[in-house]
């Protein structure tokens, strides 16, 4: 298990679903977390588990100004920052040609433009004494999957920010590494229960036959990424996929 003792962390989209099972178990390995979502709800039930040790910012994190506040809370919370995991991102999901203005602009918001936002505001801090930085991608951009363009177009534009910092960034002992998940989130879980029929065709293209647990599936991948036991891995995407996507 990763030890994450000492570390301060920011997750986005930190409050629910795969965010906040990374919340959890980052927690749970001795971390302390500044969980960013727009959920009040949510992030306000998270502090309250574990106010010691979990810290909520309501936010858009495709505000610039929300990367900043989130740093300046790691600070004045936890007195430093180590990490970062970029995980929130929203879109819709509609045929190329249907895809509006505003579709677009909501998957580079919430995707691209806020992991750079985020990760702009946390060099400097990561920069004294060295750091991590965990970004996600998706299989729809690697794959090309019907009716996911604006956010396969974020995912893959992430995935090239995050090389070229990880390059840039090595010198400065800061890591940059991507995640790509395939989850059973709330979403999923809510397809599996109208189209079980579906789901079951599509669990059973997965070469390890099911959809992941964000909390014993994902979770733990970021968890590594973040700790001391992959500081020789740096540029990286590792697939958190049950084996869908085989990189070469």
């Amino acid at each position: 298990m990763s030890n994450l003792d000492g570390q301060v962390i920011i997750v986005t989209g930190g409050a629910a679903g795969i965010g906040g099972a990374i919340t959890s178990v980052l927690v749970r390995r001795g971390a302390r977390v500044v969980a960013v979502d727009i959920d009040a709800t949510a992030g306000e039930e998270a502090e309250n588990r574990d106010p010691a040790n979990i810290a909520f910012l309501q936010a858009d994190v495709s505000s610039k100004a929300a990367a900043l506040d989130a740093v300046d809370l790691a600070i004045s919370r936890f007195g430093k920052l180590t990490g970062l995991a970029n995980n929130a991102h929203a879109s819709r999901q509609k045929p190329l040609m249907e895809l509006t203005e505003e579709d677009w602009a909501l998957s580079f918001g919430t995707g691209f433009n806020a992991t750079l936002f985020f990760m702009r505001a946390a060099y400097p801090q990561l920069l004294k004494s060295g750091g991590s930085i965990v970004n996600f991608g998706s299989g729809a951009g690697l794959t090309g999957l019907e009716t996911q363009a604006s956010y396969a177009a974020a995912k893959e534009a992430i995935r090239g920010l995050s090389r070229v910092a990880a390059n840039e960034w090595a010198k400065d002992r800061i890591r940059v590494n991507v995640v790509c998940p395939k989850a059973e989130t709330e979403g999923v879980r809510k397809w599996k229960a109208s189209h079980p029929e579906h789901y079951q065709e599509a669990a059973s293209r997965i070469p390890l036959g099911y959809f992941g647990d964000p909390e014993k599936d994902v979770a733990p991948v970021v968890a590594f990424l973040l700790s001391d036991d992959s500081r020789y891995m740096t540029g990286q995407t590792l697939m958190a996929d049950g084996g869908s996507i085989q990189l070469r």
